[in-house]
């Protein structure tokens, strides 16, 4: 008898480091292949944002993997943000949704991987309501009238946050 009443609480206690984890991501994706030292290589691409977040592996102790978010396109039209993750801060308590987790192993040195976590804060955009005939527009007065006001929907926001995880090989 005493044995089943324990048991709730023990499974309680073992869930409790699960919980202090992130949360799972959106996209559930495999370990990358292991890029060589070097090598410039394309982690995510972000259309909503005209971005992808490219890295590499430097080779150096002091800084072992460089990434950055890199503009796909001149003529591309954003249709959401890449902001900071050190300036965002994004948790799950601030609306943030954690979109993408991309681990990237170094060829040269097995034990050594680069852990990219990618947020995503969606926006309030609506579709706009049908008129008389039966189409949505946007109409620049009202649009206008709506930036004056401080009435804009919220655009979606990415972040992008790296770690460096194991041992140096030198």
């Amino acid at each position: 008898m005493r044995q089943t009443s324990l048991l709730p609480l023990m499974l309680a206690v073992a869930s409790m480091p699960a919980l202090a984890a992130d949360p799972k991501p959106e996209i559930d994706r495999p370990e990358s292949t292991p890029q060589a030292v070097g090598a410039a290589h394309t982690l995510r691409s972000i259309p909503e944002a005209c971005a992808r977040i490219e890295g590499i592996f430097t080779g150096q102790a002091a800084e072992p993997y460089r990434f950055a978010v890199v503009r796909t396109s001149p003529n591309c039209q954003p249709r959401a943000r890449f902001v900071d993750a050190d300036k965002a801060r994004p948790s799950t308590a601030s609306g943030w949704v954690f979109n993408d987790l991309i681990s990237v192993p170094n060829a040269a040195c097995p034990s050594q991987k680069a852990v990219v976590k990618v947020w995503r804060k969606p926006g309030a955009s609506t579709s706009p309501e049908l008129d008389a005939q039966g189409s949505a527009r946007i109409y620049l007065g009202d649009s206008k009238q709506a930036a004056e006001g401080d009435k804009l929907a919220a655009i979606p926001m990415f972040a992008a946050s790296m770690a460096v995880e194991g041992e140096s090989c030198e």
